[in-house]
């Protein structure tokens, strides 16, 4: 696998730097992960450049653990990089472990096995560590920290609003958690879009669903503001060459990388979307069109979860734009919902519940994830068209992957690890605190309740409605057998059939179950027989 070089300055490609004979002792080894890019962690407090180093390493695991895109890749080890450049600017040491394309010179690397070495090459007082995002790497450099015998800062992550230990306070003694009920304390909690009492909400609501979310006009979306993309500069080549050679077999294309990787591009990226699509948002958010990957999307999430932007500074960016006069409370309310509400929720979830929650499958769900998931080759236009994109650009919009590529997985009863394995490889703001529940929980009802209250299950008439897919796809959304019928919709009545007893429970299921009873059993038989073919893969 991957050859490793250690050195003190920006990597670069051929480089492999000197290394001390005999290496100082340090005071504070302050690891820093490839999604902890953010200079004013709690790791840096009191951080002395004449006693302390930054220890961060590229290792193939992190790749290779889930077959992860070249696009995803790519954006970690270029931000790493551009993030221990701006370190060693500032004269701090940056002790970093930097993949080659050589696969031939090191076996196998891993966090553990990496910082392991560290610790036994260089005397270390103490490592400091902000929490991972990513209950794995926390064990496995805990026990690596433990077995070396040096004492470990475990650090709680300050990026986020909400500690672990807050949301265990929320969560405690509640029978059952709803995102909603959580959402409302934080905007309490920190004062955001709330009345001068800092009890009521601005505008006398605390959701404006009922103003979002519409469909684009037969028309399309009409004029749509550019996206900014960034050319990629020497280091950002350099990874790209790395990763198109040492995992050349990894799904994806690098070809229009255009991915924030500093602060700064994020910072111009935010205002972007503020001054440009954020009035729009709400009312679009969960609208599709084909061909037109971006949209009037923020595209943050990425340089959000490498913590490249911090949620205070975004959040307060769009609760500006609202106070100015710039952007509509509904589209400011429906954004803020999912920076301040959903993301923090998700996170809190997922500590709270890990490691059992990641084994979920409240379903049942046993069939393997189709091998077109890692291609686009299929004929449903719709899953055509986002597996397409996210192949191209490590990028889905949260409709796509709830209700495109989640929906189709969860209607076939595709075991949920696969799916979850699937969006932690192939989307570029993939971090397992957020990706984890969302696909587990959310989109796969893996979970039997905890994230939703109740399966996001739709024919292929919810696709219809919401963009222009169906109108050039050879399946037909409202038939359910035969071979023009749509395979969301015959998925979906076999979906209802299978689960018919458990689905029956749930008030806000029970009017789909009735409509169950309505299609005659000569059709129910032929339905079932179809979606076993698809769960087969039989035709298409």
């Amino acid at each position: 696998m991957p050859e490793a070089t250690e050195k003190t300055a920006t990597p670069a490609k051929g480089s492999k730097g000197a290394k001390a004979a005999t290496p100082a002792p340090l005071r504070h080894l302050v690891v820093v992960l490839g999604d902890q890019l953010d200079r004013g962690s709690a790791a840096f407090d009191g951080f002395d450049p004449t006693q302390d180093g930054v220890w961060m390493a590229e290792v193939s695991e992190e790749s290779t653990h889930v077959w992860s895109a070249k696009q995803r890749t790519v954006l970690f080890l270029s931000a790493m990089r551009h993030f221990a450049h701006a370190l060693h600017g500032e004269g701090i040491t940056v002790h970093y472990r930097a993949l080659t394309a050589d696969a031939s010179a090191t076996p196998d690397s891993s966090l553990a096995s990496e910082l392991a070495a560290k610790l036994k090459a260089q005397p270390v007082q103490r490592v400091r560590l902000v929490e991972p995002g990513e209950h794995r790497v926390r064990e496995q450099i805990c026990a690596v920290v433990r077995a070396a015998g040096v004492p470990l800062d475990l650090l709680e992550d300050r990026h986020f609003l909400c500690s672990t230990a807050e949301f265990a306070a929320h969560a405690k003694g509640r029978k059952q958690l709803r995102m909603e009920y959580f959402y409302r304390e934080m905007r309490r909690r920190h004062g955001v879009l709330m009345e001068a009492n800092g009890d009521d909400p601005v505008g006398g609501e605390w959701n404006f669903d009922a103003d979002n979310r519409e469909a684009f006009p037969a028309s399309g979306p009409g004029f749509l503001p550019e996206t900014p993309r960034f050319a990629p500069d020497a280091i950002t080549q350099q990874v790209i060459e790395l990763v198109n050679t040492r995992f050349a077999s990894h799904p994806g294309s690098v070809a229009r990388f255009g991915w924030p990787v500093t602060r700064t591009q994020a910072l111009e990226v935010l205002q972007s979307f503020v001054e440009e699509r954020l009035e729009n948002f709400g009312r679009w958010q969960d609208a599709m069109w084909a061909g037109q990957p971006w949209l009037y999307h923020a595209h943050i999430s990425a340089a959000l979860n490498l913590k490249l932007l911090n949620p205070r500074e975004v959040i307060n960016a769009a609760e500006h734009a609202h106070t100015e006069g710039r952007a509509p409370l509904a589209a400011v309310e429906g954004f803020i919902r999912q920076v301040l509400g959903w993301r923090e929720y998700v996170r809190g979830i997922y500590w709270q519940k890990m490691p059992a929650y990641g084994e979920m499958n409240a379903l049942g769900a046993s069939t393997d994830l189709p091998e077109w998931f890692w291609t686009g080759a299929t004929d449903m236009r719709c899953l055509n068209d986002a597996i397409a994109q996210t192949l191209e650009h490590g990028y889905a919009h949260h409709i796509q992957r709830l209700m495109v590529t989640g929906l189709y997985t969860l209607l076939l009863g595709v075991a949920p690890r696969q799916v979850h394995a699937w969006y932690l490889a192939v989307y570029v703001d993939a971090v397992e605190w957020v990706e984890l529940p969302n696909v587990l929980g959310m989109s796969q009802f893996a979970d039997g309740g905890m994230m939703a209250s109740k399966p996001y299950a739709a024919t292929g008439k919810y696709i219809e409605r919401m963009g222009n897919h169906c109108a050039g796809c050879r399946y037909k959304p409202a038939l359910r057998t035969g071979p023009k019928a749509c395979p969301f919709t015959t998925l979906y009545w076999d979906f209802l059939a299978r689960h018919e007893s458990l689905l029956a429970k749930n008030p806000r299921m029970a009017l789909q179950v009735k409509n169950l009873a309505r299609i005659p059993a000569a059709e129910l038989a032929a339905i079932r027989q179809q979606a076993q073919l698809l769960r087969q893969g039989t035709p298409e």
